[in-house]
């Protein structure tokens, strides 16, 4: 359709797409029903998912094609308005229930034979710690939307799909039909591939190299992670920051191994999660510092942003700065209560959690949007360590404080998304903020019922276990060391932490001042952590949609973004709906 064509129909705007009509409800009722509904189910089936994987895939776009389920299939008059809210529930639910994986570090801390470790919360302990630090985080993100999603434009690659789900779902027109085809093309071709390789996903290159006597590219997972998730995500990123990330993955996973090898680091027969405890350092100093700096060489759009707060209170469709404060006050104290009663922290330590969380919080939404990668477990680890300096040898006030982190950055990363595909589409941010604010605690509640029924079903410690959950056995481990003191971590380690932040720093100020082929500091300490194979399959969709984007920028334009959804919506459609099968019995 070209733009002749959508000024004889006014009720598509020139894209081919309907605009938002005025006087729309997007807050109706069968929305917030809707909302609801799929929150549940979202919030209770993306623990399997988080646990047996170890990362979740993109709720937004699975969401969004529940809401399509509950009200495109139920009302003629559906539109992409009341959907973004049922998503916005949905995401801010799953988001939530990510959070299994710190009560999973409980488990195997309480299993282990080196310290001392007893906390079994109850669902309703749960419950409510996850619902106040959700809710916090929820609250103190808010006012971040103009300097991240409107002022800087950061990609924030899981709201696009979103928001490009969102509009092809609700679209008409040749171009909304073309657009359409390739999102069920992708969907349909990552369905299938995840539906075949779902317990084998992984497949080394080079099985038969030995470095030193160990199998190196095996042990530190440098493959191909056959999975067109990963794909589209490195499609909507760019190619700058997937061959970032596979520098980190080489400097992490390859040149590592054989220097902490060298020096006597790790020992032959090394796991790779031996490795991951000393890289963890530098990658994650690396993009704090990196984060930070880029916060202070924008201090004038920073500024700027604060300044217009009060203005954008005033608009109808920004959630009030004045409930921002007064809910921020209110979930903090009962987030200290709630900790102080249930679990024994201190008020003080409490406070000084949420304090910290606020500049790490920058930072993971800045590393979200740059790399679609939430860093959450990396900036909960570095909270792991201050807490570790703070109170030596109190494992317990070291895990509820990254705990608190965690809860904080999570919530407030799928705000963020949120917001991006509310700002393709039009809707208004109070609305949305609204059903974070509903959601969360939907979240909060089945998490805390569903994650009893799993561990007892599949369990999560024991060498028989069927949720193993790499980042939860990180989480313990680390809260393991930092037990024996700092005198515990890696040789070398501390030392790396402070080259990290130079290097974050410098890479940054080139970065601002514009320099060509400077690396991405987040993207670089993110593919420093991150499995390699998935990185190795991020870089390859981005030099794919490269190639596409040269020898047929027309094309590109108008199916890049629906195709690389697609591929991320058809494995994270099939990875929500086998649980499903698996808690109804119908499948084992």
């Amino acid at each position: 359709m070209d733009t002749t064509d959508a000024a004889n129909r006014p009720d598509l705007n020139h894209h081919g797409f309907r605009p938002k009509p005025a006087g729309l409800r997007e807050l109706s009722v069968r929305a917030v029903l809707c909302g609801l509904a799929v929150a549940l189910v979202m919030g209770a089936s993306y623990p399997y998912i988080v646990l047996k994987l170890g990362f979740g895939p993109n709720v937004s776009v699975v969401a969004a094609f529940f809401g399509y389920l509950a009200l495109g299939l139920a009302f003629k008059d559906y539109n992409r308005w009341e959907n973004n809210i049922v998503q916005t529930a949905g995401t801010a639910a799953a988001q939530t229930a990510f959070m299994c994986v710190l009560l999973a570090a409980f488990d195997m801390l309480g299993a282990s034979r080196t310290v001392s470790f007893h906390l079994t919360l109850s669902p309703w302990q749960s419950f409510a710690w996850l619902t106040t630090a959700g809710l916090l985080g929820v609250l103190i993100a808010v006012p971040m939307r103009q300097h991240f999603v409107v002022d800087e434009k950061l990609p924030y690659p899981d709201g696009l799909a979103a928001g490009e789900t969102l509009i092809v779902l609700d679209g008409h027109g040749p171009e909304a039909k073309q657009a359409a085809r390739a999102l069920a093309i992708g969907a349909i071709a990552s369905a299938v591939l995840m539906l075949m390789t779902e317990d084998a996903r992984l497949l080394a290159w080079f099985p038969s190299v030995t470095l030193l006597g160990t199998a190196v590219t095996m042990t530190t997972g440098v493959g191909i992670n056959w999975s067109l998730l990963a794909a589209g995500s490195g499609m909507l990123v760019g190619l700058r920051v997937t061959a970032s990330m596979a520098l980190g993955t080489v400097l992490s996973w390859i040149v590592a191994p054989y220097a902490l090898l060298h020096y006597g680091v790790i020992a032959p027969g090394f796991a790779k999660n031996d490795v991951l405890l000393w890289v963890m350092w530098p990658a994650t100093a690396l993009m704090v510092a990196g984060g930070l700096a880029a916060l202070v060489l924008r201090w004038r759009l920073l500024v700027k942003t604060f300044t217009g707060l009060s203005q954008a209170a005033i608009s109808s469709d920004a959630f009030p700065m004045k409930w921002v404060m007064i809910g921020s006050v209110v979930m903090a104290l009962a987030l200290m209560i709630v900790q102080k009663i249930n679990l024994g922290i201190n008020l003080s330590t409490t406070f000084l959690a949420i304090l910290l969380s606020l500049p790490l919080m920058l930072v993971g939404l800045r590393v979200f949007g740059e790399t679609n990668w939430a860093p959450i477990s990396a900036l909960s680890n570095m909270m792991q360590g201050i807490f570790g300096l703070l109170a030596p040898g109190q494992i317990l006030t070291n895990m509820v404080a990254s705990g608190t982190t965690g809860s904080v950055a999570t919530q407030s990363e799928s705000l963020m998304q949120d917001y991006k595909a509310g700002h393709m589409i039009g809707s208004s941010p109070k609305y949305l903020t609204i059903m974070q604010l509903i959601g969360t605690p939907v979240g909060a509640a089945a998490v805390s019922w569903m994650y009893p029924l799993l561990r007892q079903t599949y369990g999560i410690v024991g060498e028989h276990a069927g949720l193993t959950s790499p980042i939860s056995r990180k989480w313990a481990g680390f809260a393991e060391i930092l037990s024996r003191g700092v005198s515990a971590l890696p040789p070398g380690a501390v030392q790396a932490l402070l080259i990290g932040a130079v290097v974050g720093v410098l890479l940054t100020v080139l970065e601002y001042r514009k320099i060509k082929w400077v690396p991405s500091p987040t993207g670089v300490g993110i593919g420093m952590l991150v499995p390699a194979a998935v990185v190795i399959v991020m870089f390859f969709g981005s030099v794919l949609e490269r190639i596409w984007s040269r020898l047929h920028p027309k094309s590109n334009e108008q199916c890049m973004v629906p195709l690389a959804s697609g591929l991320i919506a058809g494995e994270a459609i099939i990875a929500v709906i086998i649980p499903l099968l698996v808690a109804l019995g119908w499948i084992r």
